[in-house]
């Protein structure tokens, strides 16, 4: 055989080869960038919690009036999840890259050099829209109950480090730095674009979509969402909004079944019941984050420092133990994942109510903490499959919205029943 031959011989096989090899293999995006696009914005979210008194004597303003940088935050995370989600779903992953990059670099910039209260809750409500964002796209990429599992338990251990991280920024450098931490975000953001650019991830996930966008269903969502984190500061004017808003909403669901909020996800059991057990768990875990520490301190005679640390290791200790549930899920079934995440949250609230020893309180922020993780991990998965695939992104979006607004509720309960 002469060389052109077996030039053209090996060509042939090899072109055969190819041809018989599957014609797309998604080769998801490594978790650990996923997990650096969207857990930072957790520990940026409970920075100012011990700092609050130095933002405030810096604006020139009461404490309490420096706490809307906190409530301006949870609430722009919990509109922007769902809105940043329709945009994945219709315009793909890279437009929400950009404006969720954009938005976080402005909002950020903004907030280290604004001297004004006003300009400052401009910049943390654009802050957290883009962390939102980022946060809607690197679920979406998740896949898996185990791989979204690495992303939840990142969540926990930030947040639950974030109080601390943000405390030492602002001693030593400045509490404007302390806001700022979500900027490592963006690190992760090439790293994505690339992987997303080579067609290494799932079509069904980031391939946009045509259709006329849903801009009635949108700001509908937005009133009540708004109206749900505003409930525990205003509730006799937020329950009118909120029941106003559902009405019209649903009547909008009914004309365009398909639109912003589709009618076959309201419809289904499945996401229902996954998204308010992760409502519930939410709530019981910020309430016990916000409450466990006066228990501790009347209760059982701990001081701040110890009661402060104790925490933080329960805190850190369920985040990482929710990873392994997530692992273990597709194993177990979806029956016993669920007892599982009932029974934890159930007995966290129970030793929080009647306990008076130090240990036991802190396992009830344990099992608090290890029952809202395991259920972001796992219950977001659930809700996404109660969807066809190129609606996991609006599924996932709204499910976290649920997830947030436990942080708006947590902290409420929390101050009536502890803190008040």
């Amino acid at each position: 055989m002469t060389t052109t031959a077996r030039t053209a011989a090996r060509t042939a096989a090899t072109t055969k080869t190819e041809a018989s090899a599957p014609a797309s293999v998604p080769v998801p995006v490594p978790v650990l960038w996923l997990a650096l696009l969207a857990t930072p914005v957790a520990a940026a979210a409970n920075a100012p919690v011990l700092i609050l008194p130095d933002m405030a004597a810096s604006l020139g303003v009461s404490t309490s009036t420096a706490a809307w940088l906190v409530a301006a935050f949870a609430w722009a995370m919990a509109v922007s999840v769902p809105l940043l989600a329709g945009l994945l779903h219709r315009r793909g992953l890279t437009p929400v890259l950009r404006l969720s990059g954009a938005l976080l670099l402005g909002g950020t910039l903004l907030v280290a050099v604004s001297p004004w209260l006003t300009a400052t809750l401009l910049g943390r409500a654009a802050q957290a829209a883009g962390g939102a964002g980022l946060v809607a796209a690197a679920m979406s990429l998740a896949g898996s109950a185990r791989r979204m599992g690495v992303i939840s338990a990142g969540f926990g251990m930030l947040g639950a480090s974030g109080p601390l991280l943000g405390a030492q920024l602002s001693h030593t450098v400045s509490w404007r730095l302390a806001l700022s931490v979500s900027l490592v975000s963006l690190l992760a953001v090439p790293a994505v674009s690339r992987y997303a650019t080579a067609r290494a991830v799932a079509a069904t996930a980031t391939a946009p979509q045509i259709g006329r966008f849903d801009a009635r269903g949108a700001a509908l969502l937005t009133v009540l969402a708004t109206a749900l984190v505003l409930l525990p500061h205003a509730p006799a004017v937020a329950a009118g909004s909120v029941a106003v808003a559902a009405a019209l909403l649903a009547l909008h669901v009914r004309r365009r079944p398909d639109g912003f909020v589709p009618a076959a996800l309201v419809r289904s059991r499945l996401f229902l019941g996954s998204a308010l057990l992760a409502l519930a768990l939410s709530t019981s875990y910020f309430t016990l984050l916000f409450a466990v520490p006066r228990l501790l301190s009347d209760r059982a005679g701990w001081d701040v420092t110890g009661a402060g640390t104790g925490q933080l290791v329960a805190l850190l200790t369920g985040s990482a133990l929710s990873w392994l549930l997530a692992a273990a899920s597709a194993r177990m079934g979806r029956t016993a994942v669920r007892t599982v995440l009932v029974a934890v949250g159930t007995l966290a609230a129970v030793l929080a109510v009647f306990a008076s020893w130090g240990p036991l309180l802190l396992a009830a922020t344990l099992g608090g903490v290890f029952g809202a993780t395991g259920a972001n991990a796992v219950l977001s998965m659930q809700a996404a499959s109660s969807v066809p695939d190129p609606q996991r992104p609006t599924a996932i979006g709204l499910f976290t919205l649920c997830y947030q607004l436990g942080g708006a509720f947590g902290p409420a309960i929390a101050t009536a029943l502890v803190l008040g």
